[in-house]
């Protein structure tokens, strides 16, 4: 089975209906899933009867209600890619199932149907709830933008009427209308959702913006350059779609083999039946022999011997708090050589941390002192920097003085009064220029110290106090903890280091990637280039996993072979189009999740030889001799519990043992 988004749809308003319902596909609004749910309950209901050896009509008659329930729809789609000369593999699986169930075998054809009913409902979900994505993906643009007339008068207009040329303005705080340039005004902008860059950008004329994106505490005039249906959030959504809808069909391995050999299977039983009646042999003798091979060779014991490892690979992810969304996903995950990293929010924490506390010689403050100061005067700021500061001087059980008089500067920093001295903290160049009250050399200590931290990759922040500089502060987004060490153990499972794929700026990327062992860096791209640079390496033979979390992201993660979502912060585009999420953000848990998959493989192959064991000695019996119909029966059930069972020993495989030999 195969699950793609939906059909594009070229128009953005459209798009934009879609999205305003703010809804998601409901879990039973779905036909695949009403029909799994009824077709399991009837399963549930009719096990302990049977088991309790209740009259067979109690039980028999809900068995059928299974078989109809979740039988008859895979069962259409079947014979109708049959009419297109197609052997579905929905209806060999109905066709197994009811040969089953006539050699009086009810409860293993219900499994069977069960099962796949099963699969099929959560690929329909999981569709679902992509496509949801993509649609509510443009409410990221805000529905109206403020266009300037050239009288300078103003009126809201829908976004769609935005042209090229015209002149919108973006107050504090709202988001941007339309992708463009800066005429007029200075202002921090988040562009986390396009680039993936973990602070607020300072915008000033000439600066480009992009639709969506949120306006910090300025105000802004900006000209629109690009069409609403040619933004970068249209581009990101049209990527999402394309890259689903071309992604190869995903089909489990024993399913391109069982087609083949279910063909064959057919075949050579209308053989076992014509052959020897056509010699002579008694039709009830001839049969009996044909019903004998169908039933030890039929393909239920292949499939059985293929779903319980990678279902019990699945269970046990899950409660390692990875995600998988389904058997051919885990399938998949094992065939991974090459990894892409996003870094803010997936390598890093993605929020700005407080690292550094440099109080200037002869300021007379210590770290702590420095600490309040600069706390006490962000306080009432709502920059992510000022939440940082504030929220480190709390944790380290600083007392905040109360601050007065406070101004925020777009592009500066904010001014307070705190304890009686005028208190700056912001931007280094703009502050030392400004900085009438201080001596050379202590403008020169602030520089350097400023010079030192950006150097390592850190964003300075310098500290004032009546216009003399008095520290310097260091934020970044911190490493998580368990980054290297997953970066190292993704590199023994494939055989080649991780590359980072990241819109942050260069330097920052260079220093993460030095401290985590990546040498491939890939810095300062927008969504489209991140898809490029993937197809690129699948170009070259590699197949790709993509790990991410933003709305940037999604479009790689469509696009790779199999595309894994961090699931605290993730964006909801990037948790649905993500093929499986890691629930608690622990990183540590993708290579072990790869590992888990090929072990699951492995354990395949270990079915499928068993179960071949089986079907040929059973056959070969069949076909030299005679084999008693009870005899083939209990052989080919007994080779479908054995299989099941070793599938089964992944529930209690120690989750995270790793795969060093891939």
């Amino acid at each position: 089975m195969t699950s793609t988004l939906i059909p594009s749809r070229t128009g953005l308003g459209s798009e934009r209906d879609a999205g305003d319902t703010g809804r998601r596909t409901r879990f039973l609004a779905l036909p695949e899933v009403r029909w799994a749910a009824a077709a399991t309950a009837c399963f549930l209901l009719a096990l302990p009867l049977q088991l309790t050896a209740q009259p067979a009509w109690s039980w028999g008659a809900l068995y059928a209600l299974a078989y109809v329930a979740g039988g008859w729809e895979p069962g259409w789609e079947g014979l109708k890619a049959l009419a297109g000369r197609t052997l579905d593999v929905d209806l060999l699986m109905v066709v197994a199932a009811l040969g089953a169930a006539a050699i009086g075998q009810v409860m293993d054809g219900a499994l069977l149907i069960v099962i796949f009913a099963t699969s099929g409902a959560l690929e329909a979900l999981a569709t679902a709830r992509t496509a949801d994505s993509v649609r509510g993906l443009l409410d990221l643009a805000p529905a109206t933008a403020s266009r300037l007339a050239p009288d300078g008068t103003e009126r809201a207009v829908p976004i769609e009427e935005l042209a090229v040329g015209d002149t919108i303005l973006v107050r504090p705080g709202e988001r941007v209308g339309a992708d463009g340039r800066v005429l007029d005004g200075a202002s921090e902008v988040d562009q986390a959702t396009i680039t993936g860059e973990p602070l607020p950008v300072a915008k000033e004329p000439g600066d480009e913006v992009y639709a969506g994106t949120v306006n910090g505490t300025g105000a802004l005039r900006v000209r629109v350059e690009r069409d609403a249906s040619d933004s970068v959030i249209a581009r990101i959504v049209r990527m999402v779609e394309e890259a689903s809808e071309t992604k190869a069909p995903t089909q489990l391995f024993i399913e391109k083999v069982e087609q083949r050999y279910s063909l064959g299977m057919v075949a050579a039983t209308l053989a076992v039946f014509l052959v020897p009646l056509a010699l002579g042999e008694e039709l009830t003798r001839a049969l009996l022999r044909a019903m004998t091979f169908m039933i030890v060779a039929s393909p239920c014991a292949v499939v059985l011997a293929t779903m319980p490892p990678l279902l019990s690979a699945i269970a046990n992810a899950g409660r390692h708090g990875v995600l998988v969304k389904s058997a051919v996903v885990m399938e998949r995950l094992g065939q991974v050589d090459a990894v892409a990293l996003d870094k803010t929010g997936t390598l890093t924490e993605g929020v700005p941390r407080l690292t550094d506390v440099r109080p200037l010689p002869g300021s007379g403050l210590g770290e702590r002192e420095l600490t309040a100061l600069a706390a006490a005067a962000e306080h009432p700021s709502e920059h992510p920097l000022a939440r940082a500061v504030v929220r480190e001087a709390r944790e380290r059980g600083v007392t905040l003085p109360v601050a007065e008089d406070f101004a925020s500067t777009p592009g500066v920093g904010v001014t307070a009064t705190v304890e009686g001295r005028r208190v700056a903290v912001g931007t280094p160049a703009r502050l030392l220029d400004g900085a009438d009250g201080a001596d050379d050399e202590t403008a020169e200590r602030a520089a350097a110290l400023v010079a030192g931290l950006e150097e390592s990759g850190r964003t300075a922040v310098l500290v004032q106090a009546d216009e003399v500089p008095v520290g310097v502060l260091g934020l970044a987004d911190r490493l998580r903890p368990d980054a290297a060490a997953t970066v190292a153990a993704l590199t023994r499972l494939t055989g080649t280091a991780p590359m980072l794929l990241t819109g942050d700026n260069p330097r920052a990327a260079a220093r993460l990637a030095a401290e985590v062992g990546i040498e491939d860096v890939h810095a300062g791209l927008l969504p489209q280039h991140k898809v490029e640079a993937v197809r690129e390496a699948e170009r070259a033979g590699r197949r790709v996993m993509v790990v991410g979390d933003g709305v940037n992201d999604a479009p790689a993660l469509a696009a790779a072979h199999a595309g894994v979502a961090m699931g605290r912060a993730g964006s909801d585009l990037a948790l649905e189009t993500a093929d499986a999420v890691i629930v608690r953000d622990e990183l540590a848990t993708v290579p072990a999740v790869i590992g888990l998959s090929r072990r699951a493989r492995r354990l395949v192959v270990q079915n499928l030889v068993i179960a071949g064991a089986f079907i040929a000695g059973l056959v070969a019996w069949d076909l030299a001799g005679t084999l008693p119909l009870p005899l083939g029966v209990a052989g080919h059930e007994g080779s479908t519990v054995l299989v099941g069972l070793n599938g089964l020993r992944l529930l209690s495989y120690p989750f995270g043992a790793g795969d060093r030999t891939g």
